[in-house]
């Protein structure tokens, strides 16, 4: 009985040690500086609000909210596709629909409350303190996310944490350092996040 045990006990360590082991190891690449955030318009997404301005006209002017399905209900303008466009874009599109009820109508839209479209959002996920969908802010930097966020939960294993970005239309992983940012204060550590971009902080397993 105590020779089946001190097996079971003899293999548990080395489980548990080979665990160990892997969670040390990684095979992502670390990521560095990007270089400067590539220079891209804002792009209306579901949940923005849009304030619009028809010249003039008061009665058709106003603030509406992008529905889930990306569309806008506006006076005279029914279910208008607002997701990715940019508020210029918008605009031009509000003035032909209106256009057969107001004589060369010139609208002005403006967004608020922004969200941003879905596939450009930041996502954090596994062992922050708030996981959660971010919209993307131009410059923005894995401090900003971390901030944001709320820092990570004393479970994380924050130098195993990693970030998952498209890179010439394929999905890569980079390792990156969260315990050498956020409690060393290594700034080297703070790298730029791009549209789209997954954080992945996993649980230590000591």
């Amino acid at each position: 009985m105590h020779l089946k045990l001190s097996k079971w006990l003899s293999a548990t360590a080395l489980l548990l040690g080979a665990l160990a082991l892997s969670g040390c190891a990684t095979s992502h690449p670390p990521l560095t500086d990007a270089g400067p955030t590539p220079e891209a318009d804002y792009l209306i997404g579901p949940g923005d609000n849009v304030n619009i301005t028809v010249w003039r006209n008061p009665e058709v002017s106003g603030s509406v909210p992008v529905r889930p399905d990306g569309k806008i209900t506006t006076p005279l303008v029914e279910d208008l596709e607002a997701s990715g466009k940019t508020s210029t874009q918008l605009a031009r599109d509000i003035e032909k629909a209106l256009a057969k009820y107001i004589q060369q109508p010139v609208v002005t839209v403006i967004v608020t409350g922004f969200v941003g479209t879905y596939n450009e959002q930041i996502r954090v996920i596994g062992q922050a303190a708030r996981p959660q969908s971010l919209p993307y802010r131009r410059d923005m930097s894995l401090m900003d996310v971390l901030i944001a966020v709320g820092g990570v939960t004393e479970f994380a294993s924050g130098n195993k944490a990693s970030i998952i970005r498209k890179v010439d239309g394929k999905q890569q992983q980079f390792k990156v350092r969260l315990d050498d940012l956020i409690k060393n204060g290594d700034i080297s550590a703070n790298v730029p996040m791009r549209p789209g971009d997954i954080l992945v902080v996993p649980e230590s397993f000591f």
